[in-house]
């Protein structure tokens, strides 16, 4: 048996009543405990030195020491400990030098969403769209920072004084941000927005609501005939996951590149090359920005580029793919409302310094964009698709939409549910060239069931 099993080992056998993942997964370590651990870290810090936290030392060495680590302060202890105080010494220690430290239990809690470090002694986290506070805590600013460096040196990433700000992922792709002093006033803060350990699919969305099955049908045809689309909305209103599930009907014959700032896209099909942008290094030197690996990926023969998000002049670029055989590329943005969201490639576009006139902007996002799908965080904390509006070309300098399914609010209450996406009976424009190419939008897709 290997020490990693041994360790799991001792923390399930020595009781049955640790804290489960849940609510009771934030629950602090007893005084006891809390000594002890404080005794096991110095005792590594003596055995390893700096070296503890900086993840320089081999793994397998790392796991026999912290054994032998609480072998040793344990049988000096004067004081017994009960079985899940004992437990939990282990967990701790084990979370502290080979995980997240106190973020662990978060982490591994699958109802928690997001989590947000605003001080060392303040952590809060999202679950089911509301915020709550933890009583789980940092040991120290210092504490905070050497689990910030261990989150962001795993991919490559650096954050010091010259670079206070990262954006980094965990392992298994959760998304990490984090700012330290002097641009954080009150000490470092991080925000990690955990990843689904399994993709969401187009059921789990209409099953929690976010979509209704004839919308979920109709995106699905116009995935599959290559409808280039943008989905916008706000911080937290569920954009990269329903990317994921538009992702998900890309016919498997197809070449995809993936572009994005941290890699969080989880595609299923075998013919994806997914790219991630670099910031400088310590030198200021070395950058590669999205702008940069969207160029680049039109040499690489794609049949569909997916941008995570466009956030820069890389607007100007993903325009020029769409116009030039790239169809069926998709991205999110981050707006307000369908007519927002133009809005705001339009100001991407000019950060491209082109001095493009307005009217030749509005021009290419006519022509290269089909489909706006904006999705919004309603006040209950659930993520829906509130509306879904095609671009049907210009009148004079104005971009023309027209609406395919309008989210409805409802008028009662107390019905328990705050409203549902209708179809607006509006058929697209689109449909006849999808239609060529051997999709069919039945006409009942369109029509309001009520």
């Amino acid at each position: 048996m290997s020490l990693a099993e041994r360790l799991g080992q001792a923390t399930v056998t020595m009781s049955s009543d640790l804290p489960a993942t849940g609510s009771s997964a934030t629950q602090v370590a007893t005084p006891a405990t809390g000594s002890l651990k404080r005794d096991v870290q110095d005792w590594l810090v003596e055995s390893i030195g700096q070296d503890l936290y900086s993840g320089g030392v081999e793994p397998e060495r790392l796991e026999r020491l912290v054994f032998e680590g609480i072998q040793e302060v344990m049988a000096r202890n004067p004081r017994p400990l009960s079985g899940s105080d004992r437990a939990r010494l282990v967990q701790e220690v084990i979370d502290d030098v080979l995980g997240n430290g106190p973020l662990e239990p978060l982490l591994r809690d699958p109802d928690v969403t997001e989590i947000m470090v605003n001080g060392y002694d303040r952590i809060y986290v999202e679950r089911f769209g509301r915020l709550h506070p933890t009583s789980l805590t940092f040991a120290s600013e210092s504490h905070l920072r050497q689990t910030i460096d261990r989150i962001v040196s795993r991919v490559g990433r650096r954050v010091d004084e010259s670079s206070p700000m990262v954006d980094a992922r965990l392992p298994d792709g959760s998304r990490v941000n984090a700012v330290i002093p002097p641009i954080s006033v009150d000490g470092a803060a991080l925000t990690i927005r955990k990843f689904a350990k399994e993709a969401f699919k187009a059921s789990d969305l209409i099953s929690i609501g976010t979509i209704t099955r004839p919308c979920a049908d109709f995106l699905r045809g116009c995935v599959r005939g290559k409808v280039n689309m943008l989905i916008s909305g706000g911080t937290g209103s569920g954009k990269t996951t329903t990317l994921n599930v538009l992702s998900s009907f890309i016919p498997e014959d197809e070449r995809i590149v993936t572009i994005e700032d941290a890699a969080e896209l989880q595609l299923a099909q075998p013919h994806v090359v997914r790219l991630e942008s670099r910031p400088p290094n310590a030198e200021g030197a070395g950058q590669v920005a999205i702008r940069d690996l969207v160029r680049n990926s039109l040499r690489m023969r794609p049949d569909r580029i997916i941008v995570g998000e466009v956030r820069d002049a890389a607007a100007l670029d993903m325009l020029q793919a769409m116009n030039t055989g790239h169809d069926g590329s998709l991205s999110t943005v981050h707006a307000n409302s369908p007519r927002d969201a133009l809005s705001r490639i339009e100001t991407m576009v000019l950060m491209a310094s082109m001095d493009l006139p307005v009217r030749v902007i509005r021009e290419q996002v006519a022509s290269a964009m089909n489909l706006v799908i904006h999705q919004t965080r309603l006040r209950d904390g659930s993520r829906h698709i509130v509306q879904i509006s095609e671009i049907v070309g210009r009148d004079g300098d104005t971009i023309v939409m027209q609406d395919i399914f309008v989210f409805e609010y409802a008028k009662d209450r107390r019905s328990g549910s705050l409203g549902h996406l209708r179809p607006t009976g509006i058929v697209p424009q689109f449909a006849s060239s999808l239609q060529e190419r051997g999709i069919e939008l039945p006409a009942h897709l369109f029509q309001d069931q009520r």
